[in-house]
């Protein structure tokens, strides 16, 4: 801790001590006032302004201090001053006094209380951030709160100091008033309880709920304001409760709830059912994965004891049909389809419109049908689910030599008789790494090309180091810091020009793969003309509603995650919040969100990792198992990879877990769990997992955590229990 802070902290220590031992207290007894009153009142008669600020002085210490006593010091300003002077001083006083203990509070405190608690805090200053002072106005109004617990409370936030100071002495006024009035009538008190009678403090708690029936009321009128140019348009009834669009993973659970609590709820899709994870990420790219996977285990079946039978005699090309590959991924995807159909949702109660939407007023949707036709649909409320979709970067040149994107390569690919001999993958984020490992364990030549100096940067610097090897150990050429410049054709050939520490290099290539991101669907959907903000994603608030009430947004479209489960998990709140929210809304809640990576090895997370912990400024510990140490993985011939589990320091409270190793994204479903429901690597360790599983890796990491938190002296104490029982 800093010099100055414990210097403060022992000015004030001294300060407390000698009220305490000194009995500085008894002053600041009712009955000592009132049997000093009369000489109070001639010495203020004789020396007005030298009583004045002795007693400003004395309330700013007893405020500042949070010393017991400030109500009687309160009535002693209406004793001694009279309403109006001592109204004055008291009002000013109390609040110099508090914004000082507020600012001791932030100056020795609120550092470590925000490095050690700065995640969890981070909705609590959000919230301050946005509503901190009507907070502050209605606890200040409610005098059962006590107002050294609210002063030391505000210090830890990140409320404004002015806002404090300026909100606090407009919002105790009232409690103020009240007291200092008794304070006049001083005689006629024997107790403080005689100060506010019951009738006065149920006025004192009206006013304190007077901001938040102020923010229901402020909260009408800008309703009232955004739907003002609409009201003409808005119809006296409607023909759907709910309109979804987007026939992906957020539309089409937010669909099926809807149908499920018997809403009237039509779905409106342009494309394929099932959205992009379906037709072109998830479903497919597993597929993919598999097959490569399984291509990889047989071209080094010796490791299984077995001949390797996926190469000529001579070492030559692989034998196998990409052809038929690429039609098992088809296949894969029509058995799935199924499950997202038109027939499926129809039958659960939701009507399917295959069509363009677009959103003409806050109640009215337009469809242009796929068959020509046109449908207007009015609607309580709507949800967007639009997804997203690849983000292909202003390269020059990319278009003349042609390109393929995780969307298109499907059935672009599905053209090919052979593999791509010479492929180049853009991107070296999950998307990029899963296809570049794959790409290359079926026989093409790849080149991965990122230009930030490591792939997979959201992830520990071990991790993408683990990956980057994982990925070379397969044949990518993975090229880090080189940044694409353009692309050519030259006598026929296609080319790629990157650049690498002020050196150009030029890549040869057959496929471009362009895997840097996806962009959000923003366009098309009426959001220009109603007026909605858009940044990279369709701007909500924390109940997933735009600037219209009725109007929502879920999944890729909505950010911040772009992960099919994301998009599931704010479907119910978006859908539930549009049918019930004029009862009860829910806030998206994001404190456990789960992803992985399914390069080989697989790449698995949620919560904190290492380097989130530091930049967020959150203590931890950090506890690792070695894979290679599993009977199940060295059976499998799997034994590589981690589990890394970070805590709370001295306590199993778990902050996050990363996992590599095969069937990581499986392996991490425990943690999610245990987060979720606060439940920590104790309960982990004392839970019986199937021998020989890959899930013993999780009780052994916890068993990783116990050993390293031994109780060392009770130890030695049972060792000495044992050693006199032994004679």
């Amino acid at each position: 801790m800093k010099l100055s802070k414990l210097v403060l902290l022992a000015v004030v220590a001294a300060a407390i001590a000698a009220f305490v031992g000194l009995d500085l207290g008894r002053f600041l007894k009712l009955d000592y006032l009132q049997s000093s009153q009369a000489a109070f009142a001639a010495l203020y008669a004789e020396q007005p302004w030298t009583v004045r600020a002795a007693y400003f002085a004395i309330y700013v210490a007893v405020a500042g201090l949070s010393l017991p006593g400030a109500a009687i010091v309160t009535l002693a300003g209406g004793g001694i001053f009279g309403l109006g002077w001592g109204l004055l001083l008291v009002s000013f006083a109390s609040s110099i006094g508090a914004t000082l203990s507020f600012l001791a509070a932030r100056f020795v405190l609120r550092d470590g209380v925000q490095a050690r608690f700065g995640k969890r805090l981070a909705d609590i200053n959000a919230g301050v951030e946005r509503e901190g002072a009507l907070y502050l106005f209605s606890l200040r109004l409610i005098p059962v709160v006590p107002f050294f617990v609210i002063n030391l409370a505000m210090g830890l936030t990140t409320l404004r100091t002015w806002t404090f100071y300026w909100v606090s002495q407009l919002g105790m006024l009232a409690g103020t008033a009240v007291y200092v009035n008794a304070g006049t009538q001083l005689a006629d008190i024997h107790s403080l309880q005689d100060v506010a009678s019951p009738g006065l403090l149920g006025a004192l708690v009206l006013l304190g709920v007077f901001p938040l029936l102020a923010k229901a009321a402020m909260n009408y009128l800008q309703k009232r304001q955004v739907y003002a140019r609409w009201n003409a348009v808005r119809p006296k009834s409607f023909d759907r409760n709910l309109v979804v669009i987007g026939g992906g993973a957020g539309g089409l659970v937010s669909a099926y709830i809807a149908a499920a609590v018997k809403a009237k709820v039509t779905l409106v899709e342009a494309h394929k059912m099932g959205g992009d994870c379906l037709n072109y990420g998830c479903v497919p790219s597993k597929a993919l994965i598999k097959s490569a996977k399984l291509a990889h285990q047989m071209q080094h079946a010796e490791r299984y004891g077995l001949h390797s039978s996926l190469r000529t005699e001579d070492g030559g090309q692989a034998l196998f049909s990409f052809k038929k590959v690429m039609q098992r991924i088809h296949d894969v995807i029509a058995a799935i389809a199924p499950h997202d159909s038109v027939e499926r949702y129809t039958g659960l109660g939701v009507e399917v419109l295959q069509g363009y939407a677009k959103i003409i007023n806050p109640w009215t949707v337009e469809i242009a049908l796929n068959d020509g036709g046109k449908q207007t649909l009015t609607t309580r409320s709507i949800v967007i689910a639009a997804g997203a979709r690849p983000f292909v970067p202003p390269l020059p040149g990319l278009d003349e030599v042609g390109y393929v994107t995780s969307d298109t390569l499907w059935d672009e690919f599905a053209k090919l008789d052979e593999v791509p001999r010479r492929l180049v993958v853009l991107g070296g984020g999950p998307i990029g790494c899963e296809l570049a490992q794959s790409f290359a364990r079926l026989g093409s030549h790849v080149t991965q090309v990122e230009m930030a100096a490591r792939i997979m940067a959201r992830e520990d610097l071990e991790v993408s180091d683990l990956a980057a090897a994982a990925l070379r150990a397969d044949g990518v050429d993975l090229l880090t810091s080189h940044k694409a410049l353009r692309c050519e054709k030259v006598d026929g050939e296609k080319v790629l020009v990157v650049e690498h520490a002020g050196v150009e290099k030029r890549i040869a290539f057959d496929q471009l793969l362009c895997a840097v991101g996806r962009s959000a669907r923003l366009t098309g959907y009426g959001l220009e003309e109603l007026g909605i903000p858009t940044h990279k994603t369709v701007q909500t608030n924390e109940y997933l509603q735009t600037i219209y009430p009725n109007i929502y947004a879920a999944g890729d479209v909505a950010g911040p995650y772009q992960f099919t489960h994301t998009a599931a998990h704010q479907a119910w709140y978006a859908a539930v919040n549009a049918l019930f929210g004029d009862f009860k809304k829910f806030k998206a809640d994001y404190a456990v969100i789960p992803w992985a990576t399914f390069i080989d090895p697989e790449v698995a997370r949620v919560g904190l990792n290492e380097q989130d912990a530091k930049e967020q400024g959150i203590a931890y510990e950090v506890t690792k198992y070695g894979i290679d140490d599993l009977d199940r993985a060295i059976a499998d011939s799997e034994a590589h990879g981690f589990v890394k589990v970070l805590t709370v320091p001295g306590k199993d409270k778990i902050l996050g877990v990363t996992i590599v190793g095969t069937h990581a994204g499986d392996l991490l479903a425990e943690y999610v769990l245990a987060m979720k429901h606060g439940l920590g690597l104790n309960k982990i360790l004392g839970t019986i997992h199937t021998y020989p599983t890959l899930a013993e890796a999780n009780k052994y990491a916890a068993g990783e955590w116990k050993r390293a938190h031994q109780p060392h002296q009770l130890l030695e104490w049972v060792r000495k229990f044992h050693d006199w029982k032994r004679g």
